[in-house]
């Protein structure tokens, strides 16, 4: 989850904010995923709906490759482009990764030094998840912090974005070859996940994956979006995919082509008067929602050490344990991640002078 949906525009669009609010929105689920299990008397529907948190992830997949490809296409049909992609893209993501990085590090050598040593935090590890490699296949478990599985995985596919937009032109294509081509994708996706469960199953071996796919999917929704296809297209699919899934379609399949029908049909009605998505307070929360999902893992593992001291947490710690992952996101936001994304993109990169603005 790369936080670039407030980068989501084109010629014609401006901003997408329904979408940068939704992020935000997904990055909460997120969060309230990771602590479901401690909450004292959580009712029975929460616990339900929390539990499927984890799949908030497959929507920053598909919005990410998305907005990407909005913001990207034209660019990058230029090979001398790509220097300054990779360039921002890793400008975007490391510099907070680099940050909660740090900070497990210093939490791991807490608790060793506290004879404390936790499993969670392998040393002979790190160099992989310095680099945001970690998820390429070259581990067997999430450690240090564990939401930056998808950050690796993403990295990926920044990588395979150049070569998907040099070798495909999605915008030749009519319209119901890129709709079968993501229909195409999204199954193949459910077919690899070998009869998994969940998609969140096995993030170490399915995850890149998982990504791939859905990062391809929503390039491709990215194009049918520019068509302007009818609204109702999209929300009738979402509405069928649900169904489906309701009476037993497999989360593999029905998630996927539920999110991207969904993705769709709000990149639709973006702009639209009086827009529950586009307030002042859930667009913020979007702009903020890169730092939420990176550091409130770590947040909550230091906060049960801190302050937790039985299995059930009750609901004023809760509460005061989500007002520090707010403060953290706005701090981290303002302080770190645009300071350093705006210092990272001053450097030089091939031939910045051919670019356009973004």
């Amino acid at each position: 989850m790369t936080g670039e949906g407030r980068q989501a525009s084109h010629a014609t669009t401006g901003e997408l904010r329904a979408l940068t609010s939704v992020r935000g929105i997904a990055a909460w689920l997120v969060v309230l995923y990771h602590i479901r299990g401690s909450i004292a008397g959580l009712p029975t529907a929460a616990e339900a709906l929390f539990a499927k948190g984890y799949l908030a992830v497959d929507f920053f997949f598909l919005l990410s490759g998305f907005v990407i490809w909005l913001a990207w296409h034209e660019r990058l049909r230029d090979p001398a482009a790509i220097p300054r992609f990779l360039q921002k893209r890793i400008a975007r993501i490391w510099p907070l990764h680099a940050v909660m990085l740090a900070a497990a590090v210093a939490l791991a050598l807490l608790l060793r030094a506290t004879g404390r040593d936790d499993p969670a935090f392998p040393f002979a590890e790190l160099p992989l998840h310095a680099l945001l490699v970690q998820n390429w296949g070259f581990t067997r478990d999430l450690r240090w912090n564990d939401p930056a599985w998808s950050i690796s995985c993403e990295l990926a596919a920044y990588l395979l974005v150049p070569l998907l937009v040099l070798a495909i032109d999605w915008r030749r294509l009519p319209t119901a070859l890129l709709v079968a081509g993501a229909a195409a994708i999204l199954f193949a996706l459910h077919i690899a996940m070998n009869g998994a469960p969940m998609l969140g199953a096995d993030i170490p071996r399915y995850g890149l994956i998982r990504c791939c796919a859905e990062f391809a999917t929503g390039t491709i929704l990215a194009a049918l979006f520019l068509r302007r296809p009818p609204v109702a297209a999209p929300v009738v699919l979402a509405v069928l995919a649900i169904v489906g899934w309701t009476l037993g379609m497999p989360e593999t399949l029905a998630a996927p082509v539920t999110f991207a029908a969904t993705l769709l049909a709000l990149a639709r009605t973006a702009g639209a008067t009086h827009h529950p998505l586009e307030g002042r307070t859930l667009h913020y929360l979007g702009e903020i929602s890169y730092a939420t999902y990176l550091s409130h893992f770590l947040l909550w593992k230091a906060f049960k050490l801190a302050l937790v001291h039985d299995a059930a947490v009750s609901s004023a710690l809760v509460a005061l344990y989500l007002a520090l992952v707010l403060a953290a996101s706005v701090l981290l936001y303002h302080r770190v991640e645009r300071p350093a994304q705006a210092w990272l993109n001053r450097r030089p990169a091939a031939r910045p002078h051919t670019l356009p603005a973004e």
